[in-house]
């Protein structure tokens, strides 16, 4: 009877080399190969978030305060089950959750959900994954007024891309005010301008005619002398 072949991973090729030489390595070599043995054990696991508490394929990020900003923007590709609720966020990250391919359960209630542009990913997500994932139930907008309370699950793109171009046009107006203040400020600046020649042309008119009238009046002060002159010298 043939002996049963005994298939050896690529882990156990670089393994056992390197842990039976290590005994007659130095001892800071010694540390090396077991940081890189350490390395090896861990490959292909994906450590917990700093933010968040890990147990086998459970991840709590539950009521840490989490903002967009400061959610972790990864999670273990293990991932089973994952709590994101009673936190502080608006949106999240467009494909934060796609690369979680044994995602079972996600809490996502208590948070301020932001209904505009930025919601989008998460609608989209939650459309794409039955209840059983998620409970849409309770995942519902706190902003704008108008949507405050909807379920967002079922809002309408035409009702999300509204806020966006309500968002487009206050940028549009703003810049369009601006560039009217500026246009404003230019034409002040020419007629200050205009203001300024026409006075300063003014007082170069009457500075010539004081001028032209003085050159005048000394030269008929000069001819009114001369015959003076002439009567005295007789």
């Amino acid at each position: 009877m043939p002996a049963a072949h005994h298939f050896v991973s690529w882990k156990e090729i670089v393994e056992q080399p390197l842990a039976s030489a290590a005994y007659k390595l130095p001892v800071k070599m010694k540390s090396q190969v077991l940081v890189l043995l350490l390395f090896l054990s861990c490959e292909g696991q994906s450590s917990c978030p700093r933010v968040c508490s890990c147990h086998g394929g459970r991840v709590d990020c539950s009521g840490r305060s989490l903002t967009t900003s400061s959610l972790p923007g990864t999670f273990p590709a293990e991932t089973t089950e994952l709590h994101l609720n009673d936190n502080r966020l608006t949106t999240l990250p467009n494909g934060l959750l796609d690369s979680l391919l044994h995602l079972r359960s996600v809490s996502l209630h208590g948070n301020p959900w932001a209904c505009d542009c930025g919601i989008l990913y998460l609608r989209a997500w939650l459309l794409r994954h039955p209840i059983r994932h998620t409970s849409h139930s309770q995942v519902n907008c706190s902003s704008p007024l108008n949507l405050r309370g909807r379920l967002v699950a079922y809002l309408s793109e035409e009702e999300l891309l509204d806020t966006c171009h309500y968002w487009y046009c206050d940028l549009a107006l703003v810049s369009q005010l601006c560039l009217l203040g500026f246009v404003l400020l230019q034409g002040a600046l020419l007629f200050a301008v205009i203001v300024f020649l026409r006075r300063f042309q003014h007082m170069s008119k009457e500075a010539r005619r004081t001028t032209e009238e003085s050159f005048t009046a000394g030269e008929s002060s000069q001819d009114n002398d001369y015959p003076l002159l002439r009567d005295t010298s007789i």
